[in-house]
């Protein structure tokens, strides 16, 4: 089983004491996000979790526990943009703050198992093109040896961040302006010893550069456990994703950073009322089991193929 940590929520930022105490403890409860009232126990024991992928924008509080992960492999998709506080409000400082807390992570773990993501990509008449060029070199050049892979998207338009996207002027840049911005990306991407990836683009953008990503990468993840992983393609994400199928333990609408882009939050009340119910002891993210649910326990498995192929001699 793969740990996705997470795709819904900052985890790392907010709630890694939980998330740790869950390890510990042996088991977490997730609910499905389409009929809350089912419930996964979801057994943890490093005998069936075979990676951990953590989805952040802030791991600082991770930093210190890091030892705590030591029975399980992991690694880390790390968002660092060049939005400001009118996009990403509640972020700290870029150049003091979270530059340094990227590159003390790789120094830790390696920087193999920091992957940049300079995502999503957002056009507006603050954001422009020659805006983010200057954004991301400027980031890619204090990132130089701290990390092999930048992965980008551009920005995709759901029911919960429409009404935002529309408020800031967002505007999608046509194809014929989306190649050449590519290529300078990659350019910029080279210069500093990182490769350009893309997350669910259904444009083919290899002309540029930019290889089709997968985020839950079965590549990385057989070089980080150190033997092959039979797991399958993920049918619950959209059809232009490529990850490894995995189990995501986080919850909706429980993400403090406020980003304006977000499609994981449909408001801050809605925010504040769920981040209120974090109990770092609940099994539960965010809540609390009530008499009306239902409780099964997922079935689980390793991944690892533990035997040698014709292909290994």
């Amino acid at each position: 089983m793969i740990l996705s940590v997470s795709r819904r929520t900052d985890i790392p930022n907010y709630y890694s004491e939980w998330f740790l105490k869950r390890l510990k403890e042996g088991d977490l409860y997730v609910r499905n996000p389409i009929n809350p009232h089912q419930v996964s126990r979801v057994l943890l024991s490093p005998d069936v979790v075979d990676c951990i992928v953590f989805w952040t924008k802030n791991p600082q509080p991770l930093l210190q526990r890091l030892s705590e992960l030591h029975p399980y492999s992991f690694y880390f998709q790390f968002t660092l943009t060049g939005f400001g506080r009118d996009m990403e409000p509640y972020m700290p400082d870029k150049k003091a703050v979270m530059i340094p807390i990227f590159q003390r992570l790789s120094e830790e773990i390696g920087k193999e198992k920091v992957i940049w993501r300079y995502d999503p990509i957002l056009f507006n008449a603050t954001y422009t093109p020659e805006y983010h060029l200057n954004a991301f070199e400027q980031i890619a050049k204090k990132l130089r040896g701290y990390t092999l892979k930048c992965v980008i998207s551009f920005v995709d338009i759901y029911r919960k961040n429409e009404k935002n996207l529309r408020a800031c002027g967002s505007y999608a840049l046509p194809e014929n302006q989306l190649i050449p911005f590519g290529t300078a990306l990659v350019q910029i991407a080279g210069e500093n010893d990182i490769k350009v990836a893309s997350c669910a683009e259904k444009l083919d953008l290899s002309v540029c550069g930019i290889e089709h990503n997968c985020c839950i990468d079965q590549r990385l993840m057989e070089q980080i456990v150190g033997c092959r992983m039979k797991a399958g393609k993920d049918k619950n994400q959209r059809e232009a994703c490529g990850c490894l199928e995995s189990v995501d333990v986080g919850a909706y609408h429980t993400c403090k950073s406020g980003c304006i882009y977000c499609y994981a939050n449909s408001s801050p009340n809605t925010v504040l009322r769920n981040s209120s119910l974090y109990d770092v002891n609940s099994p539960l993210l965010c809540g609390r089991i009530t008499e009306s649910d239902q409780i099964t326990v997922k079935k689980v498995t390793s991944w690892k193929e533990r035997q040698l192929s014709i292909w290994d001699l």
